[in-house]
């Protein structure tokens, strides 16, 4: 080799010094503890029930088109058995008597109160519902001796991965 090629190698060489100086590797420490950092997480959720409840229903609405024709009826046959001054008391009193039994004849199917029916209710309630979850771990691992503590978002098993920077001292 001349002169020339070894001077510029040995510039080359100085010029990579400083880069030299700091390095990183990758190397393996064995895992000493690993403890599970947990937290407690509320869920709340709906819990519901279906309870059945007697209700009273309301009467059903009864007819008056049979009290109507009945009376009208009625008043006809008391003003045509009344005669003189009774025609009117006849009138009246066919008429009230029609529009009774037009009445019965019209509602005797219809029931005179509602009654009572079970229904069904829907209660729901929000109930606290809490929940451990991991959150991450605090890994203790061993390295060339001295012991070192991380927290870490996975458990790292037995070995752990490291990345190690190797720089001088400053003094």
């Amino acid at each position: 080799m001349n002169l020339q090629a070894k001077l510029i190698a040995s510039a080359l060489c100085l010029g990579a010094l400083p880069f030299a100086q700091a390095a990183d590797f990758e190397d393996f420490g064995r895992v000493v503890r690993v403890v599970p950092q947990t937290q407690q997480v509320n869920s709340p959720r709906q819990e519901c029930r279906t309870e059945y409840v007697q209700v009273q229903q309301p009467a059903p609405q009864r007819g008056v088109g049979g009290a109507i024709i009945g009376g009208l009826v009625g008043g006809l046959a008391g003003n045509q058995i009344g005669g003189g001054s009774g025609r009117s008391v006849a009138t009246a009193a066919g008429a009230i008597a029609g529009a009774l039994v037009g009445d019965r004849v019209d509602n005797a199917d219809t029931p005179n109160s509602g009654g009572v029916q079970e229904q069904a209710v829907k209660q729901c309630r929000t109930v606290d519902h809490w929940e451990s979850r991991t959150s991450g771990y605090e890994v203790t691992y061993d390295y060339r001796g001295r012991n070192y503590t991380s927290v870490m978002s996975y458990d790292p098993g037995e070995r752990i991965r490291l990345r190690v920077l190797v720089e001088p001292a400053q003094r």
